[in-house]
């Protein structure tokens, strides 16, 4: 039996990086998959490789209404949702002087503000001992040059997590994280960045992880199976890093 069978699962930034590679992972462990993003052409993309079956739906986790409208059409076309996934995110970099109220805005909104509501709008559609799932980064545990407000963002999510889990102990909901470490992905572009610099970035990280290498997506994907499947029900408010020992080596 595919350990996921029977179950409908929902991933916000789904259509590309490590929120696909989570949605492929579900989809061949027999899950019913939905996905969001902001960008059309790259849901039908995901959908298409997803196969059939699959839905994408278009919506910005930093636009309540879209969250809204995504959680009734979900429901239209599936009924409740078993597994929620909290991925969608930017990680756009700037120095401490020149972060301007517009950058740090757009990251706390999506990043932050997006996760939040995204729960608090999904709980009339969550069955009862759901799993929520939310991405959050090995950043949280040390300090990175550049990236303190996406940190920040995360370390909120890492707080959330067990606050939410607390809250929700009376439906049996569980409420986890995944803290990945530098990982092979689009995200690695939302800062502005050209494909040198990006390249220079994926470099670096790979000589200060000690694996001495940077993940792909797949290779994070295997924790959002585990904690949306019925092996890990004795977890709540728990983070699992995937971080190649960044965060504690």
């Amino acid at each position: 039996m595919k350990t996921l069978a029977n179950k409908v699962a929902v991933i916000t930034g789904g259509s590309s990086g490590i929120g696909f590679a989570i949605a492929e992972k579900y989809a061949k462990n027999g899950a019913s998959v939905i996905v969001t993003g902001r960008d059309q052409s790259k849901l039908d993309a995901a959908v298409a490789a997803l196969g059939e079956g699959t839905l994408g739906i278009k919506a910005d986790i930093a636009v309540l209404a879209d969250i809204e409208k995504c959680y009734k059409e979900v429901a239209k076309k599936t009924g409740k949702i078993d597994v929620l996934v909290l991925n969608a995110a930017i990680a756009p970099t700037n120095s401490l002087a020149d972060y301007t109220e517009e950058m740090f805005d757009n990251i706390i909104n999506v990043n932050l503000k997006g996760t939040f509501f995204s729960v608090q709008m999904a709980l009339p559609y969550l069955k009862d001992g759901a799993s929520i799932i939310i991405t959050g980064a090995s950043v949280i545990n040390k300090g990175f040059d550049k990236f303190s407000v996406y940190a920040a963002s995360k370390a909120a999510l890492r707080s959330l997590t067990r606050s939410f889990s607390t809250e929700l102990l009376d439906r049996k909901i569980r409420v986890n994280m995944v803290s990945p470490g530098a990982t092979d992905t689009p995200i690695l572009f939302t800062g502005g960045l050209n494909q040198e610099q990006v390249d220079q970035v994926k470099s670096y990280m790979a000589e200060i992880t000690p694996i001495k290498y940077i993940a792909s997506p797949e290779e994070i994907a295997g924790a959002y199976l585990f904690l949306a499947s019925d092996d890990s029900k004795y977890m709540i408010g728990s983070e699992i890093a995937v971080d190649g020992g960044i965060s504690t080596l």
